[in-house]
């Protein structure tokens, strides 16, 4: 279980970093539109902001799924898997937001990423759980 949990942490690491990086855009936006607080209605500051949002929003969820499938005995590269794909899927979407003219392809394959590794861990943990009920 070390290994596992040593995986889920090498991406959460790796993720915290992605955030970091989206914080600090959101702040270099914020001094060069001199907005201190909300979006000032600058779409520079919405882009920014909602990419940050974003990944706030899913990806907790789905480093928690992993954590939970690690601690459930899944096997090693199912753990790679998943971290890899969100982690790709999250530098995408990041830098999709990140550009003031970015490729629309970004954005989808990011999204698709992060939604792929959400609906497969849940998957796995439903049936890990429903697997050990019994």
């Amino acid at each position: 279980m070390t290994n596992a949990l040593s995986i889920v942490a090498f991406y959460t690491g790796l993720n915290g970093l992605i955030l970091l990086m989206l914080s600090a855009h959101v702040s270099r936006i914020r001094a060069v539109e001199r907005v201190s607080i909300g979006d000032g209605g600058r779409p520079a500051m919405v882009r920014a902001m909602r990419g940050q949002a974003n990944f706030a929003e899913y990806v907790p969820f789905a480093l928690i799924g992993m954590a939970l499938l690690a601690l459930l005995g899944s096997p090693l590269w199912q753990l790679h898997g998943l971290g890899i794909v969100l982690t790709v899927g999250r530098v995408l979407h990041g830098w999709h937001f990140a550009q003031a003219d970015a490729p629309g392809w970004q954005r989808f394959a990011g999204a698709s990423m992060t939604f792929i590794v959400l609906a497969l861990a849940s998957l796995a943990l439903i049936l890990r759980a429903l697997t050990g009920m019994g």
